[in-house]
């Protein structure tokens, strides 16, 4: 074997080798690198929509949701509750819903594309501080037989109603948000998208 063999060998050798180690180099700054280019999940969650089902919402109960990082109430109504909000129309500010605190495509009435889901962004108008639900009618800290159930921000005491519009003389100058939303289903809604008409 001559040595020209030798080195020949020897340098197709470290001719491969460099390249590999060179390659993988390569990838390794390149992955991460393309994958900066994807919004990161703070970004997503910023503005993706939210989907939930709800038949298993029992009639009467609440589930929160998260929608770009704030809550989103959803309540299923029952008969009683729906026939208590018109008992109340007298005691809301804004008992039509004429102020824009919701899509077009929503019903004024309830509030809601379906009567009997209400679903609401969980600020309260006043300054963003989270309302409890309080779906206890008559309940003695919120107005008695007047109260018809609800949600009280403990904040500074604004009251609203079960279809989100607030009562007179509180903090609060608007009734509660009604974010987008559609249903893509009998009980499934997304959040985040528009009811197509």
């Amino acid at each position: 074997m001559s040595e020209d063999g030798v080195n020949a060998g020897r340098r197709k050798f470290l001719t491969a080798a460099t390249s590999v180690v060179g390659a993988a180099g390569a990838v390794g700054v390149a992955v991460p690198f393309v994958g900066s280019w994807n919004p990161s999940a703070k970004a997503k969650a910023a503005g993706a929509p939210v989907t939930a089902n709800l038949g298993k919402l029992e009639p009467g109960q609440m589930i929160t949701l998260e929608w770009r990082g704030k809550p989103v109430y959803v309540v299923r109504r029952t008969p009683e509750i729906l026939a208590g909000i018109r008992e109340v129309d007298g005691d809301v500010a804004d008992p039509n819903s004429d102020e824009p605190q919701q899509p077009d495509y929503v019903s004024k009435d309830y509030r809601s594309i379906k009567d009997e889901f209400l679903v609401l962004l969980g600020l309260c108008t006043h300054l963003g501080c989270a309302p409890t639900y309080r779906p206890d009618v008559g309940a003695a800290d919120l107005g008695g037989a007047k109260w018809q159930g609800g949600f009280f921000c403990p904040c500074h005491g604004s009251k609203y109603d079960m279809a989100g519009r607030v009562y007179k003389n509180v903090p609060a100058p608007l009734n509660l948000e009604v974010p987008p939303y559609s249903f893509v289903g009998d009980y499934v809604i997304t959040v985040g998208v528009d009811q197509e008409a």
